[in-house]
């Protein structure tokens, strides 16, 4: 789901991101993570369910969404 974020999050990158050309940024909400571009702060917000997010980094991590 997209939306426009409520404001103002708490928004945190990755230490080991710093200074790359970009990833994703990540503000804990209750119950879901905001996601979003950290090279368009802007741009759309997406929202995962906790359990969603987990999955998701869970996959990534086993490269089951590597293409």
């Amino acid at each position: 789901m997209t939306t426009p974020a409520p404001s103002p999050l708490n928004w945190r990158k990755a230490t080991a991101s710093q200074g790359s050309q970009g990833c994703v940024e990540l503000a804990p909400l209750p119950g879901l993570i905001a996601v979003r571009d950290s090279k368009d702060p802007d741009g759309p917000t997406m929202f995962l369910a906790r359990d969603a997010w987990r999955r998701l980094t869970e996959q990534a991590n086993r490269g089951d969404l590597d293409l």
